[in-house]
């Protein structure tokens, strides 16, 4: 459809069922955010959570509030509420730390575990794309480096070299559901089959997905997860990230950062380190309560209605997107480099033009809020749960007024972060 116009944008968000949940969040007057994929919005909720903890929790009932206000089991409570949005089972997920800390935390227990096995000695190679989220390769290549045990990273350059890659060196495939830069969504199931066929095990970095894309942990056979909670899942600014391990790990689940809260029983103060049972062994020190309350916000929200309808929307808006610039910005010569196939596409769209950078600062100054990412790609992020389709329409139009006026700064300095 070529002659999409606004009216018709308007009639589709008076029958979007998800609408009224756009009431929930702090919009600024006169912005379209489409950034949702980097920082989601502030939910409403959040500011009087915030100002509670801050002012009730902290300032009148202090160190109390650790048994009080429940502050010591918020980490296992908001993984409860995060649990059913990526399919898993309840005690299977905690929220701490940086999706960094995750990942090395989940990379050793994967090696650990591969390390019990006959074959440990040949089975050495991580297998992750070179298009994968840069600290995700970083922080498996100073693992593997600090290790000094014969590890090494195969980066491939397309999915469709994973089949031939996985072997039986293989110890573990890393990858993330949906790629940081294109939108493209990998199909966790299949792969995970791929990988055990061959003996190696299955780590999905959610950053991308959780709260945006329907996922089924368990239905996948998946051996860990990790995610942040400050894009889709509306957790603020530098949120703490999750990990998900399955019950089946969990007893096996051992990694070099021991922390008390991991400890069997912290307040013993014990000399020597005796892992808890449970998913809190992957919890390291003590938790950043301020921000960790202010996840359950946009967890809640998530509690009034469904990943289907928020999938559902979300192909919509992406699919209204690409028709929109494919027919109104065609000779500008923007390069489509998300998947049109929905089973392959994630929740952003990104399109390529050599003047990338200086178009989407342009839609900035514009209230178009987008981001950048190199190599030249402007990078469109779509939240089901407050983007609304007339905001679409409105964005393309401001889009393609630009590119054809060409009221972009080619020569533009760039911010330190783009």
């Amino acid at each position: 459809m070529t002659n999409i116009d606004r009216p018709y944008c308007e009639t589709l968000d008076a029958q979007d069922a998800l609408a009224s949940l756009r009431t929930e969040f702090h919009l600024p007057t006169g912005m379209i955010y489409l950034d949702g994929n980097s920082l989601g919005a502030q939910p409403k909720a959040a500011f009087e959570r915030a100002r509670h903890v801050i002012q009730e929790e902290w300032g009148n009932d202090l160190i109390k509030s650790w048994n009080k206000a429940g502050w010591f089991d918020l980490p296992s409570r908001l993984g409860n509420l995060l649990a059913p949005l990526i399919g898993a089972k309840a005690e299977e997920v905690v929220i701490t730390d940086s999706t960094s800390i995750n990942l090395f935390k989940a990379i050793a227990a994967a090696l650990h575990l591969q390390a019990q096995k006959s074959d440990a000695e040949t089975r050495k190679v991580i297998i992750t794309e070179r298009s994968n989220f840069p600290t995700d390769i970083y922080m498996a290549e100073g693992l593997t480096k600090w290790l000094d045990r014969g590890y090494r990273l195969h980066l491939i350059d397309s999915p469709d070299e994973l089949a031939s890659a996985i072997k039986h060196d293989t110890a573990l495939v890393m990858l993330t559901h949906v790629n940081y830069r294109t939108g493209a969504l990998h199909d966790m199931a299949k792969i995970t089959v791929l990988a055990h066929a061959q003996g190696a095990l299955c780590l999905w970095d959610l950053a991308h997905s959780a709260g945006a894309v329907e996922v089924d942990l368990h239905q996948a056979n998946a051996d860990f997860a990790v995610g942040c909670c400050y894009k889709y899942l509306n957790g603020g600014p530098g949120a703490p990230a999750f990990i998900w391990v399955p019950q089946r790990h969990q007893a096996q689940f051992h990694h070099p950062l021991t922390g008390w809260w991991g400890h069997a029983a912290p307040f013993a103060m014990q000399a020597s380190f005796t892992a808890t049972p449970d998913i809190r062994r992957a919890l390291c020190g003590t938790q950043p309560i301020v921000s960790l309350a202010m996840i359950e916000s946009g967890l809640t929200i998530f509690g009034k209605t469904t990943m289907a309808a928020v999938r559902q929307k979300s192909l919509a808006l992406t699919d209204l997107f690409i028709q929109l610039v494919e027919a109104r910005c065609a000779r500008h010569q923007l390069g489509l480099v998300t998947p049109r196939h929905h089973a392959q596409r994630g929740s952003h769209v990104s399109f390529t033009h050599a003047h990338a950078y200086a178009v989407i600062q342009a839609l900035i100054a514009r209230g178009v809020v987008g981001d950048y990412r190199e190599p030249g790609i402007m990078r469109f992020g779509f939240t089901p749960l407050y983007t609304s389709y007339a905001e679409v329409w409105d964005a393309v139009e401001i889009l393609q007024e630009i590119l054809d006026q060409k009221t972009y700064d080619a020569n533009i300095q760039r911010h330190t972060v783009t």
